[in-house]
């Protein structure tokens, strides 16, 4: 399912136009990323917690010619999914 098939059923189930819903998806995607960038963390209990890490340089190969490269350090977001959302799919 891609965002635009997502954004559909959303729409359905919400009885909102899909207009609407590419809003309020657009909104969800765009307040986690702000607070990321804010160096804050999202907790959504029962889901998930969307949090920045920092990620070390280190060395990569490069898969076409072999040769050792460096890969610079950066940030990347991460997110963990609560046990009770995990459970849902191992019943």
């Amino acid at each position: 399912m891609n965002k635009s098939e997502f954004t559909r059923v959303y729409a359905d189930r919400l009885g909102v136009t899909i207009q609407k819903a590419e809003e309020y998806v657009a909104t969800f995607i765009d307040t986690i990323t702000e607070c990321l960038q804010n160096g804050e963390y999202v907790h959504i209990s029962k889901f998930a917690t969307f949090e920045l890490r920092d990620k070390q340089k280190r060395i990569g190969v490069n898969p076409l010619d072999g040769n050792k490269v460096v890969i610079p350090a950066c940030k990347s977001p991460n997110v963990k999914f609560s046990k009770s959302y995990k459970s849902l799919f191992n019943k």
